[in-house]
């Protein structure tokens, strides 16, 4: 069973190709997996799950004017011939594909040559590589029901979207493993692997409000993690008082999975596969979609999950830190509140995911195999 994995730039679409490859693994243990795009996301990752790296170019389309535009034009035709070669080569059973932009070259050689193609579409709006493949792939995975309508009825299911074992896993002792003081509630805050600056400016202004009553723990993005610190110093004389803040730029998944479990209550960006792992861990959550201006799908994901009942959503050009602590306040000093959205997030995530995604693709492949 010889399957390929292709799709994004960014860990929304990086990790639940991971978190498949883990189910896979759980079902085929001697399957032959393989990566096919440029530079992965996380290089670790595929070597811990025994995927083969094949390079292949990828062009991207930007949604604005620029020169790369017509450069990356010929990347794409570079990569689509490189993924010709790679597919007549290896000739997977089956094709996952998250999406993005390194998935087009991948795609249109795969439908070139035949080869049965899964697709999933993480937001609530598709992405343009999903729907260049949406009537050719022989299963659709989709993570809102909202995004139904833009795909084929009859091979497109709600699935959820998988999530690694490892954030999935609940932490006995949460604090402990944390190094923190389980005396106040804690605040997790997360602008996704990058950071989020204007976030990062929000939190920083909430801090003489919030510290009081809280523990803040602070995700910030590598590249912000020194400023913020810095700033948050200068803003929080009190030493004492700045012991309820703890700042970090990036976190290993095993953390995550603590603070997950440890938290409170969530304030987040709107990527998809952050907002099902909170989900999975039953946390209300405060959502602060990057703008539509920047961001096609975060401000419709945001919605499409605060109509579940697990969120509120607050919109960033009209958001300050009095609104932002009186929210937090609003969910957190209401029982009945704060238990409605809790179940609403449970309701809402699907541990199983990843299993239901593998379970199309050994599927297929024993199919194609024969």
């Amino acid at each position: 069973m010889r399957i390929a994995f292709v799709g994004g730039g960014s860990g929304g679409h990086f990790y639940p190709l991971m978190a498949t490859a883990e189910a896979l693994r759980e079902q085929q243990p001697d399957a032959e997996l393989f990566y096919i795009g440029p530079t992965p996301f996380n290089p670790d990752e595929l070597q811990a799950n025994g995927i083969r790296h094949l390079y292949c170019p990828a062009g991207k389309l930007r949604r604005y004017i620029s020169l790369q535009n017509i450069l990356d034009v010929f990347k794409t035709i570079g990569g689509l011939f490189s993924a010709l070669y790679i597919l007549y080569v290896w000739y997977p059973d089956v094709i996952f594909s998250k999406g993005g932009y390194t998935s087009v070259p991948v795609l249109l050689a795969a439908r070139f040559y035949r080869i049965p193609v899964v697709i999933h579409e993480s937001d609530s709006r598709p992405g343009r590589a999903n729907v260049l493949a949406k009537n050719f792939a022989r299963f659709i995975g989709i993570a809102y029901k909202e995004v139904a309508e833009y795909f084929p009825a009859g091979k497109t299911a709600l699935v959820g979207i998988p999530i690694r074992n490892v954030i999935r896993t609940i932490t006995p002792d949460p604090f402990t493993a944390l190094g923190i003081p389980n005396d106040l509630p804690l605040i997790y805050v997360t602008g996704g692997s990058l950071g989020a600056e204007r976030v990062n400016n929000l939190i920083l202004r909430s801090l003489p409000l919030l510290l009081p009553q809280f523990r803040v723990f602070h995700q910030t993005g590598s590249e912000l993690e020194a400023s913020v610190i810095q700033t948050a110093q200068s803003l929080i004389p009190d030493t004492q008082l700045l012991d309820h803040y703890y700042v970090k730029g990036s976190l290993p998944a095993p953390t995550i999975a603590a603070l997950l479990d440890a938290a409170s209550l969530v304030i987040t960006r709107a990527g998809s596969t952050t907002l099902f792992e909170i989900a999975l861990h039953g946390k209300p959550a405060i959502v602060i979609p990057i703008p539509e201006e920047i961001s096609h799908d975060q401000r419709t994901n945001a919605y499409a999950y605060a109509r579940t009942g697990a969120a509120s959503v607050l919109e960033e050009g009209n958001l300050t830190e009095n609104l932002l602590v009186a929210e937090i306040r609003s969910i957190m000093t209401d029982p009945n509140k704060y238990m409605t959205m809790q179940q609403a997030a449970v309701n809402f995530a699907n541990p199983n995911a990843a299993s239901l995604v593998a379970d199309q693709l050994r599927s297929i492949s024993l199919e194609h195999g024969i």
